[in-house]
């Protein structure tokens, strides 16, 4: 009985706790941020006091700001000037130019990467988990290989930061209709936080 009270109050207080560690830790990385102001101009030389949360406010200005300055002609030049600077050191130039490429394929408005979830077969065949469609491979690797390949990210549980990257073929794999939000909860919860409007395939496929 008591095992059961306690389950109880653990499924109550534990994702709370998980969210707020998360939120703390976002807003307290954030948050660092006031110190690139001068103290003067910190909440502390201004007010006497120092204000939790005012780094994480400011960091969001200053994304916002570099967001409206880039998306004009006079900031996008000073971007590309930025950018060529980068690109003529030697250590700094590979890891910038790997971390753009990966973020603007991620993040950009008709990019592919990461809006499909799937269900493949890995590690082996026969066992089924829930991967992301990257894209398509390279022309080195397309060239090896037929036309009808996809790049597939396989994340770990419950993690999905960290995974695997696989080259399939496109008839190995099975499109879900989930959205990519509630495939990554679906992972995330270690297949506990199923999503509530799954197709008869994919029911199917989940009962094999």
């Amino acid at each position: 009985m008591l095992k059961k009270y306690f389950i109880a109050g653990l499924l109550v207080w534990l994702p709370l706790i998980i969210t707020i560690w998360i939120i703390e830790l976002v807003v307290g990385t954030l948050d660092r941020t006031i110190d690139l102001l001068p103290p003067q101009l910190q909440p502390q030389g201004l007010f006497g006091f120092s204000i939790y949360g005012a780094g994480a406010v400011f960091a969001l200005a200053i994304i916002l700001l570099t967001g409206l300055l880039a998306a004009n002609f006079l900031g996008a030049r000073i971007v590309r000037v930025w950018e060529s600077l980068l690109n003529r050191i030697p250590v700094v130039r590979s890891i910038y130019a790997a971390v753009k490429q990966v973020s603007d394929t991620v993040f950009a408005d008709n990019g592919q990467a990461f809006r499909k979830a799937l269900l493949v077969q890995y590690p082996r065949m026969g066992v089924w988990t829930i991967a992301f469609q990257t894209g398509r491979p390279s022309a080195e690797l397309e060239s090896h290989l037929h036309d009808n390949m996809i790049s597939v990210y396989v994340p770990t549980t419950p993690n999905p930061t960290s995974g695997f990257f696989l080259v399939m073929d496109r008839h190995e794999v099975i499109e879900l209709e989930m959205s990519v939000d509630d495939a990554l909860k679906y992972v995330v919860s270690m297949g506990v936080v199923a999503p509530t409007n799954w197709t008869a395939q994919e029911v199917a496929v989940e009962q094999r």
